[in-house]
């Protein structure tokens, strides 16, 4: 089978490599221009572009997939399938109706819940106990085309989207090579999605790391764990920027970001419960651990979220 790959980040990586391990004939690989990277702006290729060259596999880096280009040189790799795994692009039509298996894609999580570019992220937000990933053919819409397979697994109660991206990854990859396995054998029958069912995982924007201390403990702290490492929660301490990496559950009680505790524990009350903070970077300030940025300073502000 001749196989055109899709994708960016080092998530879509894991399956590059195993399809590639399952000597499958990929002839070429997408992905998008290299970008600046850091306050230098050194131009940086995607992980995907890494990967692909390490493995001697042609990439190509289109700025857009609309002007007949791309469609160009995907006529001549006349490619059996074409495998999408978070590329960033949405595929015209004209692309869609190329290959003789079709067009797809895996996404991360249980569709047709978190359509959308960040399902993993708001998955944790949200408090959901299971998520997982799913292979499913590409439309025209965001992620509503029929699904192939689906493999679950269980959010960890201290995970955040850090490790739960790696996971999601190599499961995607594992349930990517038993879908091409499939299509090869005629053993899947595509399910439609359940409109009804459908929510929806926007982009992550850094306002989104704002917290509101008037919502429970629990829910502050899926946010905590959803956004690690970027944008990371956030309010503010003095009028300062402080983001929040790490925190416990407490059954304490006090009104909606009240500092309760600063000397030797920093404990901040929520709407209900409260959370004893562990790990936290002050704007202008290195990442630390809790009690060593309690050994440099005093908290005197009786309550965070203040400017």
């Amino acid at each position: 089978m001749n196989i055109v790959f899709m994708g960016t980040p080092d998530f879509a990586g894991e399956s590059l490599k195993a399809l590639y391990n399952e000597k499958y004939n990929i002839s070429a690989v997408f992905t998008k221009p290299d970008m600046p990277v850091g306050r230098k702006h050194i131009m940086t290729p995607p992980e995907v572009k890494v990967i692909a060259n390490e493995l001697n596999i042609p990439v190509f880096q289109p700025t857009t997939l609309k002007d007949g280009e791309a469609l160009k040189i995907l006529q001549q790799l006349n490619p059996d399938l074409i495998v999408v795994v978070a590329y960033g692009k949405i595929l015209p039509k004209e692309i869609l109706d190329l290959p003789k298996y079709g067009c797809i894609n895996v996404h991360a999580s249980l569709l047709p819940k978190y359509r959308g570019a960040s399902p993993i992220q708001w998955a944790i937000v949200s408090g959901e106990k299971v998520t997982g990933v799913s292979t499913m053919y590409l439309n025209e819409g965001m992620d509503t085309g029929d699904i192939l397979l689906t493999e679950q697994t269980e959010i960890g109660e201290n995970e955040t989207a850090e490790t739960l991206w790696d996971r999601l990854a190599v499961l995607g990859a594992s349930l990517l090579i038993k879908t091409v396995k499939g299509l090869e054998e005629n053993t899947i029958t595509p399910i439609k999605q359940d409109e009804t069912q459908a929510t929806y995982a926007p982009i992550i924007k850094k306002s989104d790391g704002l917290i509101d201390w008037s919502k429970s403990a629990f829910e502050i702290n899926c946010k905590i764990r959803g956004l690690h490492n970027w944008p990371v929660a956030f309010t503010k301490l003095g009028g300062k920027m402080l983001k929040i990496f790490s925190a416990d559950i407490l059954e304490k009680s006090g009104k909606a970001g009240e500092v309760l505790e600063s000397k030797n524990e920093f404990i901040v009350a929520c709407g209900k419960n409260a959370l004893k903070i562990n790990e936290l970077q002050l704007e202008g300030s290195k990442r630390m651990k809790t009690e060593d940025f309690l050994r440099g300073k005093k908290i005197d502000e009786k309550f965070l979220g203040v400017e």
